[in-house]
């Protein structure tokens, strides 16, 4: 019998055949999911707990995947959640089934394929950009060390109007204290290499020239990079009378959703140096939650704070009462008006759908249109399912 180390709160999976390879599983628990390529065998599997992914690999790269895995969650950084690990499964540790990883699959997610549109990316070109790059940085800025950073090995999920992407496949990744310039652009170089190889494949699956494919897509995802990191943890030097530019400095990254975690100031001379250590970008999720105990994507949470803000000042209420109110009085009844629909599935993304069509329609009628108008014109306008470009 295999070695199962499960976390609390999930099934025990001892009903599973461990002692088979995954492609040979027939259980009545599998089903079916899109996913990405992966160089292992993956299964996912449902319960009443929920679905989880299970990727066969060799027991060292399984072990390094779970404890990675484990360790970004401590960290509150952008990854699958690992469930359990599964070992002793072949005689040879080496074996390619001789060990398994769980994870819990995200819910709503779906792999970077299913944004294609032609050779690229379409309109969704510079969100999915903008979010791979957000992915590499919050996992820099936590001290890992990724190794093979590749849009194959990235979920996404809608995110408002914009994307959330997770790492997958963690097996290379290291946890370090910080990481150093050098060891930040060794996992851009293999990133771009990485991205430039995938398009490549994609082209030739779709019988697209290679000089029409998007090869210097991973060029791109380092320059937003860049100026994402440089944003975070740029130094700068204010005089002895400007110290309100701290403060501004430090909503400045709030606004782009990340946690200030450590705020430095040397004096040199009569001019102050300041430094910022950033942290996990949950700043509005967290703030979300913190007022009102709703969860959400980072994006959601910003647009849903917009309009629980909206209604403390319509109605004049002080936060901590307008977030008791807009929760019983305008958030739940939608939401549940939401779940109603058939073709909706994320009903958060769907409010925050919802929150932008109402906002389109006021702009074009010079006027508040309201919630109730603004849903009902927009199911008249099928847009259920819908997420804005």
């Amino acid at each position: 019998m295999p070695d199962l180390t499960i976390r609390p709160g999930h099934p025990d999976f001892l009903d599973l055949s461990w002692d088979r390879p995954l492609s040979t599983w027939t259980s009545t628990r599998l089903v079916d999911l899109p996913r990405g390529i992966s160089r292992h065998e993956v299964r996912f599997v449902s319960y009443r707990h929920g679905i989880y992914a299970i990727k066969e690999l060799p027991t060292e790269a399984a072990r390094r995947d779970y404890e990675v895995l484990r360790a970004l969650e401590d960290l509150n950084a952008p990854a699958v959640t690992a469930i359990g690990l599964v070992t002793g499964r072949a005689d040879d540790a080496a074996a390619e089934a001789s060990a398994a990883l769980i994870t819990r699959y995200l819910d709503y997610s779906f792999s970077y394929r299913e944004l294609l549109q032609g050779p690229g990316f379409g309109a969704r070109r510079n969100q999915m950009l903008d979010a791979f790059a957000s992915l590499l940085v919050q996992l820099h800025l936590a001290g890992c060390f990724w190794g093979d950073c590749s849009l194959s090995n990235t979920l996404y999920r809608w995110d408002a109007d914009g994307l959330e992407t997770r790492m997958v496949d963690a097996e290379t990744a290291a946890i370090q204290p910080t990481l150093t310039d050098g060891r930040r652009g060794e996992d851009l170089a293999i990133m771009i290499e990485n991205v430039a190889g995938g398009m490549a494949d994609i082209a030739a699956e779709r019988g697209i020239p290679l000089d029409d494919a998007d090869l210097s897509l991973g060029e791109d995802v380092a320059e937003r990079y860049a100026a994402l990191w440089d944003e975070l943890s740029a130094v700068w030097v204010v005089g002895p009378d400007e110290r309100y530019k701290i403060a501004e400095r430090i909503n400045r990254i709030n606004d782009l959703g990340f946690n200030v975690e450590e705020v430095s100031v040397a004096a040199t001379g009569d001019r102050l140096e300041v430094r910022t250590r950033a942290g996990g970008r949950t700043f509005h999720a967290n703030k979300l939650k913190e007022l009102t105990g709703v969860e959400a994507g980072e994006r959601q949470a910003r647009q849903i704070l917009d309009d629980l803000y909206y209604h403390a000042v319509k109605f004049e209420l002080s936060p901590p009462v307008a977030a008791v109110q807009w929760r019983v009085d305008a958030f739940e009844p939608t939401l549940r008006r939401l779940r109603d629909i058939p073709e909706v599935h994320d009903a958060i993304q769907a409010y925050c759908d919802l929150l932008h069509h109402r906002y389109l329609m006021s702009v074009d009628a010079g006027c508040d249109v309201g919630t109730d108008a603004a849903f009902d014109d927009w199911i008249e306008a099928g847009r259920p399912g819908y997420t804005p470009t």
